[in-house]
């Protein structure tokens, strides 16, 4: 397959992914049904095929090569090596968004450093002991620890 009929694959799929969290976002956190989009999402992405670096490329808008550090830096995560390297869609499709709204942003320098970034504080607040320590703090129910 094409570089171009594959990364229209995968942009139709990231288009159809886009218009159904669009929805469940227009939706109230605690609602069942934007759960079970967000659900529908998170499957879809899943059963998607790995992506070539190549293809990444192009849907990024980066060079196979840098799309490759990035894979080496740990940003976009690798499915699988050999006999080639293959890409992770759903980290992909996370990165895909992150890097459009830096360019939407005006950032287009150093875009690994601030993925990386954000991709680590992202990490952090889906830390479920982290959400409590936070919640604590809020309320007023937390301590303060500080080093000697």
């Amino acid at each position: 397959m094409s570089v171009a009929t594959e990364a229209a694959q995968i942009r139709d799929l990231f288009d159809t992914i886009e218009e159904i969290e669009s929805v469940a976002s227009s939706l109230a956190e605690d609602d069942e049904r934007r759960r079970k989009l967000d659900g529908v999402v998170a499957r879809t992405l899943r059963q998607a095929p790995p992506v070539r670096p190549v293809v990444a490329g192009e849907l990024l808008d980066l060079t196979e090569k840098t799309v490759k550090a990035w894979a080496r830096e740990g940003v976009l995560a690798i499915h699988s090596q050999e006999p080639r390297m293959l890409l992770d869609t759903v980290r992909l499709h996370e990165v895909l968004h992150l890097v459009s709204d830096l360019r939407r942003a005006g950032k287009t320098r150093a875009l690994l450093d601030e993925v990386h970034r954000r991709l680590s504080d992202q990490s952090l607040l889906e830390r479920t002991d982290l959400a409590a320590s936070l919640d604590e703090m809020r309320s007023g129910r937390g301590r303060v620890v500080r080093s000697v």
